[in-house]
């Protein structure tokens, strides 16, 4: 697996370090060398594809428990991801690490990264027990069904445990997006997704674990593919290349470097989704339909959002390659480059699900169950609405991804928490509540249900994606040192 869409390493004439992703045009003038962009892009966007599927699988076989199990999963969904972002953001900063250490040739430092983020994952397993065991408190205020929060906690107090597996993961295929080999990451989110189907299957239904059980396949498949990442990352050229061997002692120095860069990465991502986490819950609170409904759609819009993560992590890599290569110009055009093909490719593919929204609902309901056309009605509408923030939601995913490769997220983490809980939790209040059936009296309550809901989420990305692109635009970045 020598996939390399860079190869910084290399020396270009005159002694100048290569950057990532340039060709020479016909007027000897440099270009933007889409296919190198490609070669890296592709892989990442074929993973994120694999963890949208990873997620549908999770919300077929939940699906197929009962409409109050789906519910559940939509009350906790976004919490799970909140708490691991939160507790677990030193594993996305592996990668920026690694770019810019990729870039500058100094290879054995990217290794001893990755190495440093999976000691980070070790020390965040004390705080995912905790939070697993406080679950219930976290859900009390929101006045769930009672049989809707009990299977909530279910999967909650399993999926906390395998926190930290999460945050290593992240960590170890952080190492391979950086160095340009993502076919390794290919391969093992591949792995953890087959192995999540079958695990599904058993713990759920043959052994009858119910919501524990798909909690539990998860952490079970991310085991396998860290295992196997692991047994990738210290044989064969990598061996040579990045001493992965040599660099596995902990060092508190780089350890908190990582987390400082890690740290508002985290809690930037963590903003964004506890303030999706509590409008899941309004979802819930309104009703079954539309909290199941709510959760479906956020599902099957993930088939653009992951594939444009995939996108935006090649431009983390390549600004930060670019950076480390000492060419700040340069990482500034391929982000430009990213940022626009990543805005078109989920404007395009959320356009598209909307159209086929009439066939591809029911496929995420029971034909038995009697809520299943109402859950299908409300989806097709829904699906225009997230057509619609889709779009600048790739925007702000490319922006804000080309801004880690230059290990800018203290900024963006400050505008992230701003809009989210300053702007998109009271106006998704405002707009989905009836009055007297929300948490806030004080607040205007318009009862839109979930269509207000979604209005209120593509007018919070709008924001979010203005922001970002331009503090990309400002080259403030450039004053980055990490």
């Amino acid at each position: 697996m020598n996939d390399v869409a860079a190869s910084p390493e290399r020396a270009a004439p005159g002694g100048v370090k290569a950057v990532p992703a340039r060709r020479a045009g016909p007027d000897g003038r440099p270009r933007v060398d889409y296919r190198a962009i490609a070669a890296l892009a592709l892989p990442l966007m074929v993973n994120s594809s694999l963890q949208a599927v990873i997620n549908l699988t999770d919300t077929w076989f939940v699906g197929h428990i009962s409409t109050t199990a789906m519910a559940g999963m939509a009350a906790i969904f976004w919490l799970v991801f909140f708490f691991v972002m939160l507790l677990g953001g030193v594993g996305l900063g592996v990668q920026t690490f690694v770019a810019q250490y990729e870039g500058s040739g100094r290879r054995w430092r990217a290794g001893h990264a990755a190495w440093v983020g999976l000691w980070a994952a070790v020390a965040t397993l004390p705080l995912f027990a905790l939070a697993g065991h406080y679950g219930y408190l976290l859900l009390a205020p929101f006045g769930l069904d009672v049989e809707v929060e009990r299977l909530a906690l279910e999967f909650w107090e399993a999926r906390m445990l395998g926190g930290p597996l999460a945050v290593a993961l992240w960590s170890i295929l952080g190492f391979f997006n950086g160095v340009s080999r993502p076919r390794v990451t290919v391969a093992t989110t591949a792995l953890v997704g087959g192995a999540n189907a079958l695990l599904n299957q058993l713990f759920i239904f043959e052994l009858g674990w119910g919501m524990a059980g798909a909690a539990w396949a998860t952490n079970a498949s991310m085991l396998l593919g860290l295992s196997f990442a692991l047994a990738m990352f210290v044989r064969g050229d990598l061996r040579a290349k990045y001493r992965t061997h040599l660099t596995w002692r902990p060092d508190l120095a780089n350890l908190w470097r990582e987390f400082r860069l890690g740290l508002p990465m985290g809690a930037m991502y963590a903003a964004d989704l506890f303030g999706m986490a509590l409008f899941s819950l309004m979802m819930v609170r309104i009703g079954q339909v539309d909290g199941a409904t709510t959760q479906i759609v956020m599902m099957l819009t993930s088939l653009a959002y992951l594939p444009g993560v995939g996108l935006a992590l090649a431009g983390t890599t390549l600004v930060g390659q670019a950076i480390g290569a000492g060419d700040p110009a340069w990482a500034r055009r391929l982000g430009n480059s990213v940022v626009a093909v990543t805005t078109g490719f989920m404007g395009a593919v959320g356009v598209v699900l909307a159209l086929l929204g009439p066939w591809v609902m029911p496929l995420f309901v029971g034909d038995a169950d009697p809520q299943a056309e109402g859950v299908v009605r409300l989806g097709i509408v829904l699906l225009w609405v997230a057509a619609g923030y889709q779009l600048f939601d790739g925007l702000q995913l490319g922006s804000g991804f080309a801004l880690r490769g230059a290990g800018d997220v203290r900024v963006p983490a400050l505008i992230f928490f701003g809009l989210a809980w300053g702007v998109f939790v009271p106006l998704a209040h405002s707009l989905s509540f009836a009055p007297g059936q929300g948490w806030w009296d004080g607040l205007p309550q318009l009862g839109l249900g979930a269509v207000g809901g979604w209005v209120a989420v593509l007018a919070y990305v709008i924001l979010l994606a203005g922001a970002l692109h331009l503090r990309w635009r400002s080259g403030r970045w450039q004053q980055i040192r990490l």
